[in-house]
């Protein structure tokens, strides 16, 4: 046994110390782990490493990822201030673009009320009154109309004056109801794929204020328009093609360059499809003279010739020769159905069956042609030279235009 003592107690001495020094160690190495942590805190944080802030504040209980020990965490809401050009030009128009309800009487074949709803632009403030424009097929056979404002307000509006050939029209409301006026741009400098932007009433007035937008997909685009539905163009109409979306409702309303400067009056009229893609405009440019003569006078004033014509390619090659007595080269041109008693035709010496070849040497193939040249070209009391064909002969006279009368 003392053999046992002896051999051993070196051993228990050594497992001591060893004790010792492993406690000291621990106690080194919990201390500078402590202040490790310590500093290491507010760098992480300051440089944003944890997920999350801490409160001082306790709370109950809170499911898991709410809480860090028994903290709760702190979520914020992100709000982002988004600027461009296209928010400032939707925010310099928007307020100027309004609803148009066009309000039907009862009759015997319809139980009345709102007929249809579209979209105009108010585009002056003068005095007491504000002027709107929008399309002629919007207001067409209203016996009352309504303008819807932005924020809801329904105001009663007078018709001023209405044109079916470039369809539109202007109405007027009372100017205490106004806030904002839009600004015409020039719609001769657009340039194909500029950005537009589209402000309307799809579908009604559920939708009202609308924004599409698109670019410019097409200048001086033609679209036959057909007044009387019978089937044979009445008038070329030259409108801007854009691919924001213009839809039932759009009527009206206001295409917008990136400056915020009215450019078009969105027509679903002419687009008559509903084809995906494929809006149009009338350019502003155009409007403005048929805007000013509705304004002012509640028609268009153009220049009046006095006939009834049709074009030479929808009679028939016997009434061409047995009628009209036309050299057999010629193909071409407008036949007078009807001379109005005293017109300026009248009285240039015009009669039924002559065949008009060219209006100031300029040619004229078909009906379409004569009104183009007539309506853009000229204006009342200018003179204009008139080269016909009669009984096969070739003749020139001037006529002196006029305004029509009703």
């Amino acid at each position: 046994m003392g053999y046992y003592d002896d051999h051993y107690e070196p051993y228990r001495q050594k497992q001591k110390g060893n004790r010792r020094g492993t406690f000291f160690a621990g106690l080194v190495g919990a201390i500078l782990g402590a202040l490790l942590v310590t500093f290491s805190i507010p760098m992480l944080s300051q440089w944003d490493v944890l997920p999350y802030s801490v409160t001082p504040k306790e709370s109950g209980n809170v499911e898991n990822g709410g809480m860090i020990g028994n903290k709760p965490t702190v979520q914020e809401n992100v709000s982002v201030n988004v600027v461009s050009q296209v928010t400032k030009a939707i925010d310099k128009v928007s307020d100027a673009v309004v609803g148009v309800v066009n309000i039907q009487e009862a009759n015997f074949w319809s139980q009345g009320g709102e007929a249809g709803t579209g979209s105009g632009v108010i585009y002056k403030k003068v005095g007491d009154k504000a002027f709107i424009v929008t399309n002629h097929h919007v207001v067409e056979n209203a016996s009352q109309l309504e303008v819807s404002l932005k924020d809801g307000t329904r105001v009663r509006a007078r018709l001023l004056g209405s044109d079916a050939l470039t369809d539109l029209a202007v109405l007027e409301i009372d100017a205490k109801h106004v806030k904002k006026v839009a600004e015409f741009g020039d719609s001769d400098a657009v340039k194909l794929g500029e950005p537009v932007i589209a402000i309307g009433n799809p579908l009604g007035l559920q939708f009202a204020g609308s924004v599409t937008q698109g670019i410019i997909s097409g200048k001086n685009r033609t679209i036959e328009v057909d007044l009387d539905q019978d089937g044979l163009p009445d008038w070329n109409a030259e409108v801007l093609q854009t691919d924001a979306a213009i839809n039932p409702g759009n009527s009206g309303g206001a295409l917008v360059n990136i400056e915020g400067q009215v450019i078009g009056i969105n027509s679903m009229k002419i687009a008559q499809e509903a084809v995906e893609g494929i809006g149009f405009s009338i350019p502003i440019n155009s409007a403005r003279p048929i805007i000013a003569d509705l304004e002012k006078y509640g028609q268009v004033r153009r220049p009046y010739m006095g006939v009834e014509l049709r074009s030479l390619s929808d009679i028939s090659s016997y009434h061409l020769q047995e009628t009209l007595h036309l050299p057999p080269n010629v193909t071409e041109g407008v036949a007078i159905i009807q001379v109005v008693p005293r017109s300026p035709a009248a009285q240039a010496g015009l009669k039924q069956f002559d065949v008009i070849v060219a209006l100031d040497g300029q040619k004229i193939t078909n009906v379409l042609d004569l009104r183009k040249y007539l309506y853009t070209k000229k204006t009342i009391g200018d003179e204009m030279k008139v080269t016909f064909y009669r009984g096969g002969k070739k003749e020139t006279v001037t006529m002196k235009l006029a305004k029509e009368s009703f």
